[in-house]
């Protein structure tokens, strides 16, 4: 089963059992990848929906920064409740630890040494956790971190 699939199954499950919240992001997801087929003119595979996916989610964490500074505390909560639904379609996230050592091992390859290169580190780093749900803005903090920027 597909995560397309997948999904339209939940919307099912999620109307019969009148869950409006989980339905309402996962008519959201469904939304999202439609747009994206229509964009590419064909369906879309595993990888590119979980690419969808992450966008989502990384939609959602803006709003959510967004909104607390706002003091929306009631769009907060909804926010947060779609990025659990979302999430349960994402590989797990990957630890401090695969981040760390992802980057060591690219600041090794690329033989960065400075602010500079937080560039080429980015570019060797990103294949390395390819799979894993790894967000950039973790990974750019800790390279930045590693290389003392």
């Amino acid at each position: 089963m597909t995560l397309t699939e997948k999904v339209n199954a939940e919307i099912s499950a999620a109307m019969k059992a009148k869950d409006a919240p989980r339905l309402s992001a996962l008519r959201m997801v469904k939304a999202a990848i439609m747009n994206k087929e229509v964009e590419k003119s064909r369906s879309l595979e595993d990888a590119e929906v979980l690419q969808v996916l992450g966008s989502l989610v990384k939609q959602r964490r803006d709003s959510i920064e967004q909104f607390s500074k706002a003091g929306r505390a009631d769009l907060v909560d909804k926010e947060t409740a779609e990025i659990r639904v979302l999430e349960e379609y994402l590989p797990p996230a990957a630890s401090v630890e695969e981040i760390e050592a992802a980057v060591a091992a690219a600041i090794a390859e690329t033989g960065a040494a400075s602010a500079k290169d937080i560039g080429k580190v980015m570019k060797a780093v990103m294949p390395r956790l390819a799979g894993k749900n790894a967000d950039g803005k973790t990974i750019n903090e800790a390279v930045r971190r590693t290389l003392g920027a």
